[in-house]
């Protein structure tokens, strides 16, 4: 199996801060950092991938700190290659993302934001953005 950071590693360096910019982030330092007093995990690109079969990279971005996203601690990136080779910016959540194997719109899959609690949210992408589709948990009401 090839490690996430390999992954990242194939892309190179020249779009992967193209992606980290698309995220919000610059090469210097994250806002988080910056205010983090306790924990805090660094912006990694976490994933890359063809995760709407476009036949261009896309990259799930993930940073940590409890300042910048509440108890989940943790949150996330979702950036895709355009064909101009400009980087967009697709979704941005806190929590930690579960890639589906429902889709939306042009292939791109259905993402569960996981986190503290018993119901998630489904997003799904509809041609423009990510929106609120559904949620699911033991705790969800109908």
């Amino acid at each position: 199996m090839i490690s996430a950071a390999a992954l990242a590693d194939e892309l190179p360096r020249s779009e992967q801060i193209k992606a980290l910019h698309a995220a919000g982030f610059n090469q210097e330092a994250s806002e988080c950092e910056i205010e983090e007093t306790g924990n805090y995990t660094p912006v990694t690109i976490e994933r890359v991938e063809d995760f709407n079969g476009d036949s261009r990279p896309d990259a799930l971005i993930t940073e940590g700190s409890s300042s910048c996203y509440g108890q989940a601690g943790t949150g996330f990136y979702l950036v895709s290659q355009q064909p101009d080779g400009d980087w967009k910016l697709m979704l941005k959540e806190s929590g930690l993302a579960e890639f589906l194997a429902s889709q939306g719109t042009d292939g791109w899959p259905d993402v569960e934001v996981s986190g503290p609690g018993f119901c998630f949210p489904v997003m799904r992408y509809d041609g423009q953005r990510y929106r609120a589709h559904h949620r699911v948990g033991e705790r969800c009401a109908d």
